[in-house]
């Protein structure tokens, strides 16, 4: 018996938590403590918080993967949600483990807008565009992030000339087409873009650069 409950302790899943960007949100977890055996597999749960039962991601049950997708199940994006995993190893199950509470649209990270750059000659336009969220409209086109917040741009500029870490601020607001101006001809611009949440005070990581040459 003092056998059982060791495997069952050591198979135990570690660090059940949810990971979200522009609401694909994932629960992800580590094996426990035993050399994982090759055996182990793993079933997912969840439930809205308060609710008494628990439901099972079909998808995830009996899998070998340490990450279950639970975008579908947690849609209701301002309800608080719960995840837990359980493993199973050479027919021994340990016990649940539990995620933190996990509120989407509190907690999902916001993705950076892409970024288009047109160039005429002494001016840089931009093209912004808000992330998508995986939710879909009835006419089957992506829901954008800003139905969902009130989102400012930022937008910063790489004179490659002077320095690669110096990022200058030029633009914040909604604008989606910006006109940067009285720029230098010949001089190899970079532009990076990050979107900002006020109500939460959270920042994107920044896009990937688009560099142009006036």
């Amino acid at each position: 018996v003092l056998e059982n409950q060791d495997l069952k302790d050591s198979i135990k899943p570690q660090n059940v938590e949810f990971r979200s960007l522009n609401f694909n949100s994932t629960l992800h977890w580590q094996p426990g403590r035993a050399r994982e055996a090759r055996d182990t597999v793993y079933f997912v749960q969840y439930k809205v918080y308060g609710q008494s039962t628990w439901q099972n991601k079909d998808e995830c049950w009996g899998i070998q993967n340490h990450v279950c997708d639970l975008t579908k199940e947690t849609s209701d994006i301002q309800e608080p949600y719960y995840g837990r995993v359980k493993a199973a190893s050479a027919g021994i199950y340990s016990d649940w483990s539990l995620s933190c509470r996990f509120t989407p649209w509190q907690e999902t990270m916001i993705g950076p807008p892409m970024v288009t750059v047109v160039h005429s000659n002494k001016s840089i336009i931009l093209k912004l565009q808000a992330p998508r969220s995986p939710y879909k409209r009835k006419r089957g086109s992506m829901v954008p992030m800003t139905n969902y917040y009130d989102l400012l741009y930022q937008v910063f500029i790489i004179n490659n000339l002077l320095d690669e870490q110096h990022r200058a601020l030029v633009y914040e607001g909604k604008d989606k087409v910006i006109k940067i101006e009285d720029l230098r001809p010949g001089v190899s611009y970079c532009i990076v873009a990050k979107t900002y949440v006020p109500m939460l005070d959270r920042s994107s990581a920044y896009s990937s650069r688009q560099c142009t040459m006036l």
